[in-house]
């Protein structure tokens, strides 16, 4: 039986969503102007292009290996591979969603009209604030980053300011210029964007497949099979840890799903997520084997976020040397850029739905997108960065902001994998091979994420007795995700009962073809 009165029971696979009467659900006509629909100019190679660099592969080798190998020692490529299975049931509930509703909001849309509009809502804001993180401490990445180049050239101070590539502050004042001017690019047009993208991976993909398959080679650590066994991992909390922050590294393959709707077939938009994946995972697992085979456990956790510079060293001499850190600050720059885009599209749709304000729905007649609103998610993102300058380090700063991050994006996945397995559970009915990928593998690729969060979340509880902004801290560690997750359902309060968002009525967002057209410009 549904939970709402007059309301159809979900949809099956074969089914087609059709508009309301208007752009808000059962409105007289007149009481609100549609938000104009976006321009379609995008395919499968710039959704790949986006999604590619949203999961920032060169960035989360460079960094993210370090930081994942203090957790669980020389077991990277294993570790990358489990966190690689429960990914893949929930790529494909995304892509099956996508194939009977393609929608920007993607499990904003979707969770609230399976499971619960305060859920689906929570889905949507745990996407766009935990982006607008990841999008502040990049920011500081990116600054380290030119930082580490500028040092390599000969450039260690300016105006008798010694520079530090490991100065939150440093990092961030540079970092902040240049999110200034990947926001612009991203206001003038997503195509160009999305052309962008392209060049900056063919060229960090040219150099992570050079060295990490020569690392492979030419290292001089050992190989050995324990690599490839979980179970000599010293602890289930280590192995947690590991699993969620391996997760976290192949986080962004849905930013696709977010362009959907400016995607010439929406289909296309599942074929680039479930590529970039595929992709992702292999470039993760060679840059693994190729790091334990050039570096100690040592050298892996002693340089961080400068990890992929020292891993440079070791293979090569200047110039060669540098265009890993190259490699990893053009990563960097494509990450901030890619960041920006999903996120205004999925507050693009929460604005159309009034569980947001009317600045995310308004679209730039001369490049047709919404230009208002990426400008303020820049800003809010510089803010957010300057704030984390209490962490002094960029390396604590990173390690702080992937362990929140992470723990709310399980849940993010997982409610999104078990509004498909509601969605398809009719599949029973009509096959056991469907009803395995369509709701038995998203159930418990759910199970595991959720297990993986909640445990992770105890462990920070259990491992401290007092607060204070450390990332060694467990109650501080814990404080991050939480303040997320309540602020989104002080802001989902906020959007029923004073926005008045029939979104909260139906359980429905406004479908794309309910858009007025968008206006003519360039593309």
């Amino acid at each position: 039986m549904c939970r709402h009165r007059g309301r159809k029971a979900p949809l099956g696979e074969g089914a087609t969503v059709t508009s309301s009467r208007t752009p808000y659900g059962d409105e007289p006509p007149g009481t609100a102007q549609a938000p104009t629909a976006l321009r379609k100019s995008l395919g499968v190679v710039d959704g790949f292009a986006i999604a590619a660099s949203s999961t920032a592969a060169t960035t989360s080798i460079g960094i993210g290996l370090g930081v994942t190998a203090t957790a669980v020692g020389l077991h990277l490529p294993v570790i990358m591979l489990l966190a690689f299975l429960p990914i893949l049931g929930i790529a494909a509930a995304y892509s099956r969603l996508n194939r009977v509703e393609p929608n920007m909001g993607s499990g904003y849309v979707w969770v609230g009209r399976s499971l619960s509009p305060w859920l689906g809502f929570l889905v949507g804001w745990i996407g766009i604030v935990s982006t607008i993180v990841f999008l502040a401490y990049t920011t500081t990445v990116t600054g380290s980053a030119l930082l580490q180049l500028a040092g390599e050239g000969g450039l260690h101070e300016v105006a008798g300011l010694r520079l530090d590539p490991d100065s939150t502050a440093q990092s961030t004042a540079l970092g902040i210029v240049v999110l200034v001017a990947v926001t612009f690019t991203a206001v003038t047009g997503l195509r160009s964007a999305a052309t962008f993208q392209k060049y900056l991976l063919v060229f960090e993909y040219a150099v992570l497949l050079g060295f990490c398959g020569y690392g492979l080679f030419a290292g001089s650590q050992p190989f050995s099979l324990d690599w490839l066994n979980p179970f000599s991992i010293p602890s289930f909390e280590q192995l947690a840890q590991g699993l969620l922050l391996s997760v976290f590294c192949f986080w962004g393959f849905e930013s696709t799903f977010s362009v959907t709707e400016e995607i010439r077939d929406p289909q296309d938009a599942s074929k680039a997520g479930l590529i970039t994946l595929f992709t992702m995972l292999g470039l993760f697992l060679l840059g693994s084997f190729a790091f334990q085979r050039v570096l100690s456990l040592d050298e892996l956790t002693a340089h961080g976020a400068q990890g992929l510079t020292y891993f440079g060293n070791q293979l090569a001499d200047q110039p060669l040397a540098a265009l890993p850190l190259i490699a990893l600050t053009l990563s960097a720059v494509a990450s901030l850029q890619s960041g920006v885009i999903p996120t205004v599209r999925g507050m693009f749709a929460m604005g159309r739905d009034r569980t947001l304000g009317p600045l995310w729905t308004k679209v730039s007649p001369r490049y047709g997108t919404p230009a208002a609103g990426t400008v303020a998610v820049g800003c809010v993102a510089a803010a957010i960065a300057v704030l984390s300058l209490v962490i002094p380090k960029v390396g604590d700063l990173i390690l702080a902001s992937v362990n929140a991050i992470g723990v709310v994006v399980s849940i993010y996945y997982a409610l999104t994998a078990l509004a498909a397995a509601s969605r398809f559970r009719g599949s029973f009915r009509e096959s056991w091979s469907l009803a395995v990928r369509a709701v038995v593998l998203p159930v418990l690729s759910a199970a595991v994420l959720l297990g993986l969060g909640g445990y992770l979340c105890w462990t920070f509880y259990t491992s401290a007795d007092h607060f204070e902004v450390s990332p060694d801290n467990g109650w501080f560690m814990l404080f991050c995700p939480a303040a997320i997750l309540l602020t989104g359902f002080v802001a989902a309060a906020w959007a029923k009962w004073v926005r008045k968002s029939p979104y909260f009525v139906t359980g429905r967002s406004v479908a794309p073809d309910a858009l007025a057209e968008p206006v003519p410009g360039p593309a």
